[in-house]
C-alpha cells in the first residue's frame, strides 16, 4: 500500500517495536503467574520473599518500558496512510489518473486573457497591494471582485442546504489533537501555519473541523448520515508549489472554502460519495463553467483517502484545467483515529462510522473560472445568472467602474 501511494512511513520500526512489546508483555504475564501461584501456598520461605521482590521489580520495570514503548509505536502508527479501495485505478501521480467525464470546453470566439489581466483590467484585483500588505501569493479583491467572492459562497452554501446539509460557522483556529484525530497531522505539519505559544493551527480546510465535532461520540445509527457545510478561510503554507503558479491567485496562503463533511453508515459511503460528486458537478454546471471529473489513481489519492475524485474547471485563459474539489471517502480512517462510532441498536455493538469530504466549491480557483469563462470582447464580464440574486442583480463587471490608481 505504501508502495502505491508512494508515501514512507516508518513501518520496519513499528515491527520492530511491536516484536519487543510483545515479548515482554510475554514475560510480565509469566512473571505474574510465577508470583500468583507462590501467593497459593503459606507462608513464603525467605528465598521466595526475595524472589517475589525481584519479580515486582521487574514487572515495574517492564511496565514503564511498555509505555514509553507503546507512546513511540502510537506516533509511527500516525505515518500510516488509510487504506485504498480496491477499485481505485493504478497510478503514479496525478497524470494517471481516470477522466470519468469532460465537458466541451468553452469557444469565446476571440484569444482569451487569463485571469489576473482581466482582474487588474477591471480594477477587481490588486496583486501588487496584496504582496504589500502580506507577501508574496497574497491579493485584494476590490468592489465588485470581493462581492462576487463572497456571492459564490453564500450560493454554494444555500445549494447545499436544499440538499438536506446543515450549516456550520466553525471557528478558524483548531487545536493540535483536533487535526491529529483527523489525519492532518503529523504528515502536514510542514504545510500548516500554528501559533507555538497556544499550540493552535489555522485550519487548512473546515474538514478536520466538521470531522471532529463529533469525536469520541457515539451516534444512533438512525441518526445518520450527518451532513454538514461550511465556509472557512483556508491557510496553507504551499512550500510544496515554490516557483510554480507564481502568476496570478492559482495558489496563495489564505483561500476560502465551502466544505462538505458527512458521516455515515459503512454501507452508505459508496452512494455519499457519488452524492457529493453530483453536488459539486452541480455548481459548475449552474454557473456555465465547463468541468472535468477524474478519479484519483492510487499514487495520487492523498493520504486520508480510501477512494476519490477530483473536479476540475477549464480555464481558458491559461488553457489548462483547475482543481477546484477533492471529493474523498475516508473511509473508517477518521473515524478511528477520532472514536466516531454508531450502534445500530441500543446495546448494540459500537461500529466504527465512515466519514467522506469535498469541496464545495473552493476559492480563488473558482473565481479564475468565472472570471476567464464569462469574459467579453469589450473587456467586460458577465454575472453567472446563478449569482446575480447575490450581488443585488449585478448583470455585468464593466471596465472603467472600479479603475485602480
Amino acid at each position: 500500500m505504501l508502495r502505491l501511494r508512494g508515501f514512507e512511513a516508518p513501518l520496519d520500526r513499528i515491527v520492530e517495536l511491536d516484536a519487543r512489546v510483545r515479548a515482554l508483555k510475554g514475560e510480565s504475564e509469566g512473571l505474574k503467574a510465577e508470583r500468583n501461584r507462590a501467593s497459593k501456598g503459606g507462608p513464603p520461605a525467605p528465598e521466595v520473599r526475595e524472589r517475589m521482590r525481584a519479580i515486582g521489580e521487574r514487572i515495574r520495570t517492564i511496565d514503564a518500558e511498555l509505555a514509553a514503548l507503546q507512546q513511540e509505536i502510537d506516533a509511527a502508527l500516525l505515518w500510516i496512510p488509510n487504506e485504498i479501495d480496491p477499485s481505485v485505478p493504478p497510478g503514479a501521480d496525478e497524470k494517471d489518473n481516470a477522466v470519468v467525464s469532460q465537458d466541451p470546453v468553452t469557444e469565446l470566439g476571440f484569444e482569451a486573457r487569463p485571469h489576473w489581466e482581466i482582474g487588474e483590467a477591471l480594477g477587481i484585483l490588486d496583486i501588487p497591494r496584496g504582496t504589500k500588505l502580506s507577501g508574496s501569493r497574497f491579493y485584494v479583491l476590490r468592489g465588485a471582485g470581493a462581492a462576487l467572492q463572497r456571492a459564490l459562497i453564500a450560493w454554494m452554501i444555500d445549494l447545499k442546504l436544499g440538499h438536506g446539509f446543515v450549516e456550520i460557522y466553525p471557528p478558524f483556529l483548531t487545536k493540535r489533537e483536533t487535526l491529529t484525530a483527523t489525519g492532518q497531522l503529523p504528515h502536514f505539519e510542514a504545510n500548516l501555519y500554528r501559533d507555538a505559544q497556544d499550540d493552535l493551527w489555522l485550519v487548512p480546510t473546515a474538514e478536520p473541523q466538521l470531522v471532529a465535532m463529533h469525536a469520541g461520540e457515539t451516534f444512533d445509527a438512525a441518526t445518520l448520515p450527518r451532513r454538514y457545510v461550511a465556509y472557512t478561510a483556508c491557510f496553507r503554507r504551499e512550500h510544496m508549489s515554490a516557483g510554480r503558479d507564481v502568476r496570478g491567485i492559482k495558489r496563495g496562503h489564505q483561500f476560502d472554502k465551502v466544505e462538505m463533511v458527512i458521516h455515515c453508515l459503512p454501507e452508505e459511503s459508496p452512494r455519499e460519495l457519488e452524492l457529493m460528486r453530483e453536488l459539486a458537478v452541480e455548481v459548475l454546471r449552474a454557473l456555465r463553467i465547463p468541468g472535468r471529473v477524474v478519479e484519483r489513481c492510487t499514487g495520487d489519492l492523498g493520504f486520508n483517502a480510501y477512494r476519490g475524485y477530483d473536479l476540475e474547471a477549464w480555464a481558458p485563459g491559461q488553457g489548462e484545467w483547475l482543481e477546484v474539489s477533492s471529493i474523498s471517502s475516508c473511509g473508517w480512517f477518521q473515524a478511528e483515529r477520532s472514536n466516531i462510532r454508531f450502534r445500530r441498536e441500543a446495546g448494540g455493538k459500537a461500529e466504527l462510522a465512515h466519514t467522506l469530504n469535498a469541496s464545495g466549491l473552493a476559492l480563488p480557483r473558482l473565481m479564475i473560472a468565472v472570471l476567464e469563462n464569462h469574459q467579453q470582447r469589450d473587456g467586460s464580464v458577465v454575472i453567472p445568472e446563478a449569482v446575480r440574486p447575490y450581488m443585488r442583480g449585478r448583470e455585468r463587471i464593466a471596465p472603467g467602474e472600479f479603475a485602480l490608481s
